[in-house]
């Protein structure tokens, strides 16, 4: 239903806050020994996902140029490592497995892979048991099945949907160190909330979603994993995020082809949809899923970006921009969550769908506010998609 991977307009920069911040030259050596404390002995291998996988054999899918995605994972990651990173930080292995593309963000991954050979293994033999390290560059998201793996397992791992020059060159060319210390500001001043509203104003239609919090402890994603503790990372990293306990009210969201629908929120789900603008069958397609599945609309996110970063065109970079929030239909496993795989009608609907709210990916949709509501006070979060006072003071305190 919400394409993890699509492309956004071309963003004027005076669009964007954080367009003119300059970035350290990628190091593939500083980004894994930064997120991955300590390297040595660690054996890594890199997982990619093709329509076929047998064009893992002989790297036959770098022939095809439609395959972006796994170039740079080849390019950037396999060539990286065989070219002096293993060395550097005391790693072994190196080695590339495919898996058949899942069709959705967050879906289980299939049981083999391929591999350069053109032998196919399990995951389980080739893979989960035989690294320490799991590196996984792919079209949709692998964080929810990789993080359940890597408990099963006992592995570390990233995953890094998407990936694009503009990614490699910013997000990832970040240190994690600093990421991880303005996460922990911003997570600092929201933790054990009460809940968040948010205003939407769309087509001259205002709504308002209550998100109920619990005063739970607020989680950040910040792109470390040290120790040897099992963990994945979502790279890039850069937010704050809760797992809801109840939600009330409505709001708008885009679909892939830009129809604009507002949704009926009641008892922590989406229960319908309703046509604003564009396609009414795509409309009516969601609706459908909703009858026939309904945890596919439940709420399992809430996340705020606390980066200051331009905009990739990738939704796994532009969701970390300050300033930026998103709410996630489906799967919550790997958050916290209880909504598991086994809970839906059909196994193909468990994902995990982010609804990214931003400048450059919605700009029909203005968010006028964002509040948090906790210790008794409420403070503004965002105002129309910039970080507020509230929010730049937690994050300028050391």
């Amino acid at each position: 239903m919400h394409e993890i991977n699509r492309s956004h307009p071309p963003v004027s920069p005076m669009t964007n806050a954080y367009s003119e911040r300059t970035f350290p030259p990628f190091s593939l050596s500083r980004l894994l020994s930064t997120v991955f404390p300590p390297t040595q002995g660690a054996r890594v291998c890199i997982l990619i996902d093709l329509p076929k996988p047998a064009l893992m054999a002989d790297f036959a899918f770098l022939k095809e140029p439609l395959f972006t995605i796994q170039r740079h994972a080849f390019e950037v990651f396999h060539e990286g490592l065989r070219n002096g990173v293993l060395s550097e930080l005391g790693m072994t292995g190196g080695e590339m497995f495919a898996y058949e593309i899942t069709g959705g963000s967050n879906l289980d991954l299939p049981d083999t892979c391929v591999d350069v050979h053109g032998k196919t293994h399990t995951l389980e033999e080739a893979v989960y048991t035989k690294y320490d390290l799991i590196l996984c560059v792919s079209t949709y998201s692998a964080t929810a099945p990789l993080t359940a793996s890597a408990k099963q397992f006992g592995f570390r791992g990233a995953t890094l949907h998407g990936l694009n020059p503009i990614i490699l060159s910013t997000g990832l060319a970040v240190n994690y160190n600093e990421v991880s210390v303005l996460a922990e500001r911003f997570r600092s001043g929201l933790t054990r909330a009460d809940r968040v509203e948010i205003d939407f104003l769309v087509a001259g239609e205002s709504a308002t979603l209550r998100l109920e919090l619990g005063q739970q402890e607020a989680q950040k994603s910040h792109g470390l994993c040290p120790g040897k503790e099992p963990d994945v990372a979502n790279l890039p990293a850069g937010e704050v995020y809760f797992v809801p306990v109840g939600a009330e009210g409505s709001f708008p969201m885009k679909y892939e082809d830009g129809t604009l629908g507002m949704m009926t929120v009641t008892g922590g789900r989406i229960v319908s949809a309703r046509l604003l603008s564009g396609d009414a069958a795509v409309i009516e397609a969601h609706n459908a899923k909703l009858t026939f599945d309904p945890v596919t609309g439940e709420l399992g996110e809430l996340g705020f970006g606390t980066q200051e970063l331009p905009p990739s065109g990738r939704d796994i970079q532009d969701e970390k921009i300050l300033g930026t929030l998103h709410v996630a239909t489906g799967r919550s496993d790997h958050l916290g969550g209880k909504l598991t795989p086994d809970r839906f009608a059909s196994r193909l609907n468990a994902t995990h769908d982010d609804i990214l709210f931003s400048s450059t990916k919605t700009p029909e949709i203005r968010v006028p506010q964002a509040r948090v509501f906790r210790d008794g006070a409420m403070h503004v979060v965002i105002e129309d998609y910039l970080p507020s006072a509230y929010v730049r003071e937690l994050m300028a305190h050391a």
